[in-house]
């Protein structure tokens, strides 16, 4: 098959993610001292930066990618959800589906002194979506979800995704027999039968399948056992600088990694699904839309800081 063409029909799709809406807040500054007060370096902020996180960087990368996206999720009624929210309107993304809550929109801070990483500090509320607002968000997606291609469910585990969600989720579509990839999350993997794909890393898969993986022995193993517990068409493992292994019933299929440098894996996750799901909707078999994904996470990894591919780069990954 020829990849450029699939990249090309990125455009005609359109992408409905559901899940956690994270918003990534970066603190930029400089270390001169220690504290007085106790032994930790005084920062002297210079500026503040702030990126799309979780579920919103999935449906970052999708229009990145040149296809159509419309998130689903919760913020709060706060400085943090109107800044999340005009992020996304910003960069095209279709944002009817944000409901806002009582609870605080999740934020996730980062204070970065000389390119190093000094502190890190969550503002959440990991409750499970529950009641009226569940009911209403599961309307919602009744309601529209008829325009899409795929649907994408990115699980951070901040409380939007839970088994009662995924249920409604899979009953909404059964008509359509709409495809369904979820970015899993440790401790949830009960929740995700039924799906289409999903796509752990190596340690969300040994959980999942409560199996050690320890080689490629222990890794098929893993894979095997997660394709039958979940009852799923496929089941996509990261495996970082080792690349990706691809378990479907028919058999494995191990896809080398396509970076050449890597500087930053975050985001990486969320550019493995986004570019996965995008490439089986536009017509790409489960194998060939896995190497589709390799080169675009080889894209990012390449980067500083939560990135996204563009087509052209990945047709320059593939054609260089």
């Amino acid at each position: 098959m020829k990849f450029d063409a699939v990249i090309k029909q990125f455009r005609d799709r359109n992408i409905l993610v559901v899940g956690d809406l994270i918003l990534d807040r970066y603190i930029w500054g400089n270390v001169r001292r220690i504290s007085p007060e106790a032994p930790v370096p005084v920062v002297e902020v210079e500026r503040e930066s702030f990126l799309l996180g979780g579920a919103a960087n999935v449906a970052n990368n999708i229009v990145s990618l040149g296809a159509s996206a419309a998130v689903v999720g919760i913020v709060g009624k706060d400085m943090a959800g109107e800044a999340l929210t005009d992020l996304l309107t910003r960069k095209g993304v279709k944002c009817e589906g944000i409901f806002v809550s009582n609870r605080p929109t999740t934020v996730k801070t980062r204070v970065i002194a000389h390119n190093q990483q000094v502190v890190r500090f969550d503002r959440e509320d990991s409750k499970y979506v529950a009641g009226k607002v569940l009911r209403g968000v599961l309307e919602h997606i009744g309601s529209l979800y008829r325009g899409f291609d795929a649907i994408i469910v990115s699980d951070y585990r901040k409380g939007m995704i839970s088994g009662g969600m995924i249920r409604g989720i899979l009953e909404k579509s059964k008509s359509r027999k709409m495809f369904i990839a979820v970015d899993p999350k440790v401790g949830h993997f009960n929740f995700y039968k039924g799906v289409s794909v999903v796509t752990p890393n190596v340690a969300e898969a040994a959980s999942g399948a409560n199996i050690e993986i320890r080689d490629e022995k222990t890794l098929a193993r893993a894979g095997r056992a997660l394709l039958k517990r979940l009852g799923c068409r496929a089941v996509l493992v990261t495996r970082g600088e080792q690349g990706m292994a691809l378990f479907e019933r028919k058999g494995v299929t191990h896809i080398p990694t396509a970076a050449r440098k890597v500087y930053d894996v975050t985001g990486a996750g969320d550019t493995v699904i986004s570019a996965f799901t995008l490439a089986c909707a536009a017509g790409a078999s489960m194998s060939e839309a896995a190497v589709i994904a390799n080169h675009a996470a080889g894209v990012v990894v390449g980067e500083v800081g939560t990135a996204v591919s563009t087509p052209e780069q990945l047709m320059e990954s593939f054609n260089g």
